[in-house]
């Protein structure tokens, strides 16, 4: 039996030609931050992401940020450093970090936002297509922390 892989027979959205860097945070917005902060902050990031082939979605409600990246592991770093850095986000948490070769969560979603209402459904249908147990960790770990925060008037019960 040969030790390559038959990338003809992975599913759509799995990530064939290197790893896929997958980390889910949650932070607290800066107090300046409103929602036309982060209409800009959306818009950069769908041309930035689109450009460095990294996917996801971002949550902002309550005054905090929750996302969801996944990308080339280079990619993704770079990111999570200017995140870091950026004066928008204090008290960055990361709720889960994986990499390895596996499918795309959001393979068409270069940054999408979902209001908070919106999460649980979105998470839910994720978790229902995962199909590996790093994906199906995370997001039952973001939803878990998403609903301790009580950020989300739809977060009540599954």
């Amino acid at each position: 039996m040969s030790d390559k892989r038959d990338t003809d027979a992975l599913e759509p959205g799995l990530c064939r030609a290197e790893p896929l860097h997958q980390i889910t945070y949650c932070s607290w917005a800066a107090a300046e931050v409103d929602d036309t902060v982060v209409a800009r902050i959306v818009s950069k990031a769908q041309r930035m992401n689109r450009a460095h082939a990294v996917s996801g979605l971002l949550v902002w409600g309550g005054g905090m940020f929750f996302q969801w990246l996944e990308g080339p592991p280079e990619a993704v770093q770079q990111l999570m450093e200017l995140i870091r850095r950026d004066p928008r986000h204090e008290r960055l948490v990361i709720l889960s970090e994986s990499e390895e070769v596996r499918e795309r969560m959001f393979p068409d979603w270069s940054m999408e936002p979902v209001a908070p209402g919106d999460i649980r459904p979105v998470l839910q249908d994720a978790l229902a297509s995962a199909k590996d147990a790093k994906s199906t960790a995370s997001l039952c770990l973001m939803l878990a922390q998403f609903d301790a925060q009580g950020s989300s008037p739809g977060a009540q019960g599954v």
